[in-house]
């Protein structure tokens, strides 16, 4: 079998890049946070506020902004957001702090897997809890300054796991990636796939292998779409396809993003990364897991005790569908995430460097003052 040729659009120089796009901001009225609704991708780009809880509650339950990265960067502007509200309406600072605590909670609530929606808001929560001494104005401009900050760390620790990164890939390497963890999820260049961006914007190019990524889609309507617009050879392809293409010799590496990663190295991330792994250590592929620091969940021991999300059965029977696919009495089986096992992975990738096993080890280290 020969490899797919390569897109001639995918080098046209004019191509503009995603790297730059503004997929969460804060609305400069700072009543409202900005996001992308990628629910709407790649048809059509559109911009959407949140202002109130259930429309933050339902921005990332439905996943109109996702990636574990981006859903901390959006939650820290969120509760900065309701902060300016309840600073109007508080009656004491025990008040506002009882206030906040409830939207912390509800917010939370939303997606229990991603890692990085708690702490974003716990650091924003700790913000409120540690200055009862400010008056409510002073403690909200803190506020404002602590959710800027998560951000423009996200992008500054998105850049150098980019970069450490694209230093294991070789010039002309095929590399596999599953569901998306670009610029759209990450911000910045982005985790799993920000190594291809940030080799592409330095010289060495990569054809990249993108899985579908059911029953979401998110490679083909993410992914794809991101790649293609910053110039990058990309092939898509059916989950069910990636073994083939690995057996054709086409794949050098796999990257991933992760959602939540235990202390033992098991990574959780979107359902059919431990396929994908599976496949890569029977092909003897190298499987590579890139994600911030703040993905490591130093509370969590192993895989075993990562919380599991399952969502709504019509995502696989009716919801790309003009009619349903299944009976509607069909049961279906619905989980967000799996969890890939530590030995299936070569390297967990951090903005703090290049972790190898044994992760208990390696993992550890980085959190060494």
């Amino acid at each position: 079998m020969t490899q797919p040729q390569s897109n001639p659009a995918a080098t046209d120089a004019a191509s503009p890049t995603v790297v730059n796009v503004d997929a969460v901001e804060l609305a400069p009225s700072k009543d409202a946070v900005v996001i992308i609704d990628q629910t709407l991708l790649p048809n059509r780009l559109e911009h959407i506020d949140l202002q109130t809880p259930k429309q933050m509650y339902d921005a990332i339950f439905q996943l109109k902004v996702r990636g574990a990265p981006a859903i901390g960067v959006c939650s820290g502007y969120c509760y900065y957001v309701l902060a300016r509200q309840e600073a109007q309406q508080a009656s004491s600072y025990q008040d506002f702090v009882a206030r906040m605590q409830q939207h912390r909670d509800y917010l939370n609530s939303s997606r229990p897997t991603a890692v990085n929606l708690q702490w974003a808001l716990d650091r924003m929560h700790a913000v409120t809890t540690s200055h009862s001494d400010t008056n409510l104005s002073d403690l909200v401009d803190l506020l404002e300054a602590e959710a800027r900050a998560i951000h423009s760390e996200d992008v500054a620790m998105s850049e150098e796991i980019s970069r450490l990164g694209a230093s294991l890939l070789h010039d002309g390497d095929g590399v596999l990636t599953h569901c998306n963890a670009g610029p759209l999820a990450c911000l910045g260049y982005g985790t799993g796939q920000g190594p291809l961006f940030y080799a592409h914007d330095h010289g060495k190019e990569v054809h990249v292998f993108a899985d579908e990524t059911r029953p979401l889609l998110q490679g083909a309507r993410l992914t794809s779409y991101e790649l293609q617009r910053a110039g990058i050879d990309v092939t898509l392809i059916c989950d069910n396809m990636a073994s083939l293409v690995m057996k054709n010799g086409w794949v050098q590496a796999c990257m991933v993003g992760c959602d939540r990663v235990a202390m033992n190295g098991d990574a959780a991330n979107k359902i059919g990364t431990s396929g994908v792994a599976i496949l890569a250590a029977h092909y003897g592929i190298p499987f590579y897991v890139l994600g911030p620091t703040s993905t490591i969940d130093r509370n969590c021991p192993t895989g075993d005790d990562i919380h599991i999300e399952l969502r709504d059965p019509d995502e696989i029977k009716t919801m790309w569908y003009a009619e349903p696919k299944a009976l509607p009495e069909v049961k279906c089986y619905n989980p967000a995430f799996d969890v890939t096992d530590h030995n299936l992975i070569t390297a967990i990738i951090t903005e703090k460097g290049i972790c190898r096993p044994p992760y208990t080890q390696s993992l550890a280290a980085l959190f060494d003052d």
